[in-house]
């Protein structure tokens, strides 16, 4: 099975440990053989025998020695067995440390295409619950089910030893149980890929609730949000439920069968030890090992239900550990670590998503330090056009340039890292003011921050805090306005000085002298830097370079403003509206 073949892999730097545990396991079981032999011993000699007292008045060293093996391998059972499930813990916190580093680094590095396809909630079940369970398997589960074999084996060995009569007889029920087992693991498989999504779907749309409980509340939907939830929890509650019921379901017959060895030990062992084919010791030493048939029979059908809990988990962890993103950098990149000049080129560039055309052969070209803006009703494609320049996705045919070499020459992080982005859904991180604006450089001087928040707008509202540049943050902005997250967010771009900045819609939620303000501070920057803003407002666009009309993934209009203006086309009619609707404008 792949799966085992995957955790083997995983176990690197801890298979010498495992084996150890493993071969330990089966040392374990064996000794507790040495319990049923002592008995046997004891009981023949010194309690059944009609020599018994004669025996314990000339043989005393030899019962004080059969006492003192059975307290001795008792002993060395016990401190084996826990340096066994220490051995088993260590080495499965290990392998867990290790696969969820990993996993959480294929995360990382996936491409934008790959959070459009997965959950957030689906993904946060994977390096959670998931990891959890193949932990589980690999500490508890496997064991046990060596454990429960080994012990089996050995049993029924010691019974053949003692009586192969016996042991045919006590043997003869197991088939049954076995059969019992089989028919259970078929059946479990599909329920528990059924638990396991509905799972998935709870920890998402709590998760959803969570992110967005602003709007939840703005909406006055908790009920309808309470409601949803509670269906999902009950979906996945009948699934645990008929997962329980399936067990519940078998566990009678394995749990008469298990049983029915105690009767046929009561039944069988007492004809033979009456027809004298076994002695009285003997009699003592199966009872007494009886449990080493039923309980890994009873166990059995538990590891089974494990086993298929973790067959599902594993193959959803499996998928993201050797999932590949699409967006990589070619083996020809160019190794460039200059900085760029910020020349932007489309060439006959079309983009799908899907099936769905969302730009179609756009051209255009912009000189480095030209200020360029794109306007377009919603659903134009201009994010879609921003987010080709970084290469979250690759074009469909045609090619963006940057310094006149195709994006998909170039290697991902020196591309990026020279491309300051600061978008309308704007994302803070729980931490400091400071931390967040110097998410790019780590080792930013406090003097720069402040600079940078200056030059954002944000310098002002910033020292009025309790904490100043110390204020941490709250999850995703918490307690800060729109308008204030986006000049945080247009700071935290401006402080990598970036060779190609661009700024989707990242001043519509401040006021218009606020916007003057931080327009005339992108005009002065102390860098080079090549400016591409997308935005609805006149007062954004009309001193800008070139300004570009995206309609339904085409360019219908390009060039300055007065020029706009003049084709009397979207763009005159956007300005005609802002001007009679909301007061002059000066053109």
């Amino acid at each position: 099975m792949f799966q085992l073949q995957w955790i083997w892999h995983n176990l690197k730097g801890y298979r010498k440990f495992y084996v150890t545990a493993l071969v330990l396991s089966i040392v374990c079981n064996a000794l507790y053989l040495t319990t049923p032999y002592f008995s046997k011993e004891l009981v023949d000699k010194f309690l059944s025998s009609k020599d018994a007292l004669f025996n314990l008045e000339h043989e005393r060293k030899l019962f004080w020695l059969l006492l003192a093996g059975m307290v001795g391998f008792t002993l060395l059972r016990t401190i084996c067995q826990y340096t066994c499930n220490m051995t088993y813990e260590l080495s499965s916190q290990g392998m867990i440390y290790r696969i969820r580093t990993h996993l959480f680094r294929r995360i990382e590095n996936q491409d934008m295409e790959f959070y459009d396809r997965n959950r957030t909630g689906d993904l946060m079940t994977r390096l959670t619950g998931d990891l959890d369970m193949v932990r589980h398997a690999v500490a508890f589960v496997f064991k046990g089910m060596l454990e429960s074999c080994s012990l089996f084996i050995a049993s029924s060995v010691y019974f053949f030893m003692v009586s192969w009569k016996m042991a045919l007889l006590l043997l003869a029920v197991t088939p049954f149980i076995f059969g019992v087992v089989v028919l259970l693991d078929k059946k479990a498989k599909p329920v528990y890929v059924d638990l396991r999504e509905k799972l998935s779907q709870m920890n998402t749309d709590a998760q959803e609730n969570i992110s967005g409980n602003r709007v939840v509340k703005a909406f006055a939907r908790e009920d309808y949000e309470i409601e949803k939830f509670q269906k999902a929890n009950k979906e996945y509650s009948d699934a645990n439920k008929k997962a329980s019921l399936l067990w519940l379901k078998f566990f009678p017959y394995m749990e008469s069968f298990a049983n029915a060895l105690s009767v046929v030990m009561l039944l069988g062992g007492g004809f033979f030890l009456i027809k004298g084919e076994i002695t009285m010791g003997e009699y003592v030493a199966i009872s007494g090992l009886i449990w080493g048939i039923a309980n890994p029979v009873r166990n059995l059908g538990i590891y089974v239900n494990d086993m298929q809990r973790f067959m599902a988990s594993a193959m959803k962890v499996i998928e993201i550990y050797y999932a590949r993103p699409i967006i990589t950098d070619r083996e020809d990149a160019v190794d460039q670590t200059e900085r760029l000049h910020g020349d932007v080129e489309f060439k006959d560039v079309t983009f799908k998503f899907g099936k769905h055309i969302v730009l179609d052969d756009v051209n255009f070209k912009i000189k480095a330090g030209q200020t360029v803006a794109i306007m377009g009703e919603t659903g134009s494609g201009k994010t879609s056009l921003i987010n080709l320049i970084p290469r979250f996705y690759d074009t469909n045919s045609g090619e963006v340039l940057v310094d006149g070499v195709n994006v998909r020459k170039r290697k991902l992080s020196q591309l990026r890292s020279q491309i300051g982005m600061a978008t309308q859904d704007v994302l803070l991180f729980s931490d400091t003011i400071d931390g967040n604006i110097a998410y790019g450089d780590s080792d930013m001087s406090e003097e720069d921050v402040k600079h940078y928040a200056k030059l954002a707008a944000a310098n002002e509202f910033v020292e009025k805090m309790p904490d100043g540049y110390e204020t941490i943050v709250g999850e995703r902005g918490v307690g800060l306005s729109g308008g204030q997250k986006q000049r945080l967010s247009l700071a935290r771009a401006l402080a990598i000085k970036p060779a190609i900045l661009i700024l989707d819609d990242t001043t519509s939620a401040v006021d218009m002298e606020t916007e003057k303000y931080i327009q005339d501070s992108l005009r002065n920057l102390d860098f080079p830097c090549t400016k591409i803003i997308i935005a609805q407002r006149i007062s954004s666009t009309k001193d800008a370079d070139m300004i570009i009309i995206l309609d339904d993934g085409k360019i219908t209009e390009m060039g300055t403003h007065d020029e706009l203006i003049a084709k009397k086309g979207y763009y005159y009619e956007v300005f005609k509206l802002q001007n009679d609707g909301f007061g002059k404008e000066a053109v």
